[in-house]
């Protein structure tokens, strides 16, 4: 989609992440892929999931942020990476079933979720097809419906093809990170696959206890109006000073920023994730 076609390009810049010390890189079988995860901080379990042909080091500084609260988990999704690529589909349910494998395989009963565009929605279904594994779910710039998407970006999936991708810069970038070289067409034809594949979660979305904070920028991929009816589906935008409880989930979204921008402004983004995780509210002015 149109965060892929420029994540790349719009994130080689990115720092590495910023930690207390380096973080520590591992590997685990899952699903028969060896899948590359590092772990950094202390505290409270948190899992880190990245967009669609990134890796640890394009999701910039903040993983290090998170790891100032948190023990942070940053995976590497299925053929992304330096994780290895299998003979299977990649699809939501099947990263969001590699994600509860490796909670399993590495002793996390549950976790905050930090997830950004493809991670985004790696983690809301997550939440979805095991619940039990999600404490706090932040959804950044994802979508729950195909429909949500903005209609340029629709337009445009049906051309996408290999090539667009083998001969774009971060065809290269691929290589210097990946266990096979070569596979960066696979991983191409997969993802766009993914891309072309339609979903529509609402009812599930509307079902979830698990609390999520959603952050979209003013020029996101999806519709600013796809983000409020996530909120509003998850209980939020009533008056908070009229008795009603405030709902558990919240909505940020960022000023004058694309969907490759959002992830590019980890003290921003901090300002809200923080709270969130904490279960901190703003004081009222009945308080």
């Amino acid at each position: 989609m149109l965060r892929i076609l420029v994540t790349t390009a719009a994130l080689a810049a990115a720092g590495a992440a910023f930690a207390q010390e380096p973080p520590e890189g591992n590997r685990v079988e899952i699903n028969g892929m060896q899948m590359y995860y590092e772990v950094s901080g202390e505290g409270d379990p948190m899992i880190v999931l990245h967009g669609g042909f990134m890796n640890i080091p394009m999701m910039g500084e903040i993983v290090g942020r998170l790891a100032e609260t948190h023990r942070v988990y940053a995976l590497e999704l299925q053929g992304h990476g330096r994780t290895t690529d299998i003979d299977r589909p990649i699809t939501y349910p099947n990263l969001a079933g590699d994600v509860a494998a490796f909670m399993d395989a590495v002793g996390i009963e549950k976790a905050d979720v930090f997830g950004y565009s493809m991670g985004a929605m790696t983690g809301l279904r997550l939440a979805i097809d095991f619940p039990e594994k999600v404490d706090q779910l932040v959804f950044a710039s994802g979508a729950y419906d195909y429909e949500g998407w903005q209609p340029a970006f629709r337009e445009a999936i049906p051309q996408w093809n290999v090539e667009m991708f083998t001969s774009s810069p971060f065809a290269e970038d691929y290589k210097e990170l990946a266990a096979d070289p070569e596979g960066f067409p696979a991983l191409a034809q997969k993802v766009i696959d993914l891309e072309k594949e339609t979903f529509a979660w609402g009812e599930e979305v509307a079902a979830l206890e698990t609390p999520v904070l959603i952050i979209a920028g003013d020029a996101d991929g999806m519709t600013l109006d796809h983000s409020v009816e996530m909120f509003h589906l998850l209980g939020g935008g009533v008056m908070g000073d009229v008795g009603a409880p405030l709902a558990a989930s919240r909505l940020a979204i960022l000023p004058a920023s694309s969907h490759t921008a959002v992830i590019n402004q980890p003290d921003t983004l901090m300002v809200f994730i923080a709270p969130f995780l904490a279960g901190e509210t703003p004081r009222t002015g009945f308080e």
